[in-house]
């Protein structure tokens, strides 16, 4: 189980880098076709069409599909000198209440994300650029994204309560192995 969720997390960090070099693909493209019409006139000017909408809708599926991956690689700003200080069970209780506080969170964000999602599909909404893009493909990233998230906060819930590590061993053993 342990390794098929490190794949999911993995795969979904690398659909987000992906979407980020997607966006750097399309704004490089852009900027070569502003600097040909600025060079030889507007005779030759090329554009790719609701370019912007597409960069937002990819930096918004980069960053909602990034967040399970950087939640199981510690790459959220924590506020790590109090988590520091708080030492044993007093540390572990407050880690508890915090993973549960944000999966609750996350689990409402989830929700409340299908939910837009499911309008935008009823209504038939559409992006407003040149190129109409019906709103509920970029929508679909962000409740993938949500949805890992909310996973990848339960599963750091469930290891912490169980005294389980990352790796899927005991954090007493693991202690005990540094101590020695």
């Amino acid at each position: 189980m342990r390794k098929a969720l490190d794949l999911i997390y993995l795969a979904a960090g690398a659909m987000s880098a992906l979407c980020i070099l997607t966006i750097c693909g399309l704004v490089t493209m852009q900027v070569i076709f502003n600097l040909i019409t600025k060079l030889l006139g507007t005779q030759f000017a090329y554009t790719i069409p609701s370019y912007a909408d597409f960069a937002g809708f990819l930096l918004a599926a980069a960053s909602f599909l990034a967040l399970a991956y950087t939640l199981k690689h510690e790459g959220h700003i924590r506020v790590t000198l109090f988590r520091d200080f708080l030492k044993g069970t007093l540390g572990r209780v407050v880690e508890i209440i915090t993973l549960a506080l944000a999966a609750v969170a996350a689990v409402y964000m989830t929700y409340a994300m299908i939910g837009h999602l499911h309008e935008s599909i009823s209504y038939g909404d559409v992006s407003t650029g040149i190129i109409p893009v019906p709103l509920w493909l970029p929508q679909s990233t962000l409740v993938i994204g949500l949805a890992l998230f909310t996973l990848a906060l339960v599963d750091d819930l469930v290891c912490t309560i169980l005294g389980v590590s990352k790796s899927g061993h005991l954090d007493e053993i693991e202690e005990e192995h540094h101590n020695v």
